[in-house]
């Protein structure tokens, strides 16, 4: 085989199925609305929900130092406990190059990623830096509990611009190109590194592994438990939808859309 050119190969993830013809445009639109954002000093966050992790003494990818000879001994298989799973969403700040992750141990639905980012506006730390804030835009992928088509997600971000008075913009990545989005190899990456060959054995363990995160380049991270259960198949109506005040954005308003405070939709 080496003879006629041939090795010992892995798969190489770059396929990424259809490609939207307003792609590279939406990328340039979303660089543009950070500027924009940031020029103003309005905040800009990146957010996703991270792998769903099993909690309990299981092999975690990765190595960490130990006397030779005596690795971490965990359990052979990975069924599940009673303590089930960790659900962490994270809360990326573009500006400053920090992180805020919201562990949840419930679904990962839009009412819990909402919550992460009012739980992230809220914090002391936000509300002493962005002290002026009227605007929010955050970018976000186009599936999942935050995607562009469920209609939980934009009710929940309406309740948040009533509690908050603030207006917020929404800027989506296109289909296929979640890997791009900022918070991935930004925050993600670098909590995945610092926690591995690390069994995350309880809630506890794993927000303190997420919050000694740190960089060189200056990444902090901040990491709180949620303990909220949140219900799956919630349905919006029709005439509650109808409620939401949102104004589409000229191009791909599917894409691109800002909820601004709306007293008629009682939070």
């Amino acid at each position: 085989m080496k003879q006629h050119d041939y090795s010992l190969q892995a798969n190489d993830k770059t396929l990424e199925g259809s490609h939207d013809p307003d792609r590279n445009a939406q990328f340039e639109h979303i660089d543009a609305q950070v500027k924009k954002f940031q020029a103003a000093k309005q905040p800009v966050i990146s957010v996703d929900t991270k792998k769903k992790e099993l909690i309990g003494n299981f092999k975690n990818a990765g190595r960490s130092y130990a006397k030779k000879g005596s690795p971490i001994k965990v359990n052979v298989h990975d069924f599940p406990t009673k303590e089930g799973k960790a659900a962490p969403y994270g809360v990326f700040d573009i500006t400053t190059n920090e992180g805020y992750v919201n562990v949840g141990i419930s679904s990962d639905t839009a009412a819990f990623a909402v919550e992460s980012i009012r739980r992230w506006l809220c914090s002391p730390t936000t509300k002493s830096r962005y002290t002026k804030a009227t605007e929010l835009l955050i970018t976000a992928d186009c599936g999942g509990s935050n995607g562009n088509r469920v209609r939980l997600w934009k009710r929940e971000l309406q309740k948040l611009a009533n509690e908050t008075g603030i207006e917020i913009s929404v800027c989506h990545l296109p289909p296929g190109t979640s890997k791009w989005n900022k918070i991935e190899h930004r925050l993600f990456s670098f909590i995945t590194q610092n926690w591995r060959g690390q069994p995350l054995v309880s809630l506890a363990v794993i927000v303190s592994l997420i919050s000694s995160t740190k960089t060189q380049p200056g990444l902090t991270v901040t990491c709180v438990e949620d303990t909220n259960i949140y219900p799956t198949g919630v349905k919006v109506s029709d005439i509650e939808f109808g409620k939401i005040k949102i104004k589409r954005d000229k191009f791909r308003g599917d894409w691109n859309y800002t909820i601004m405070p709306n007293s008629d939709l009682k939070t």
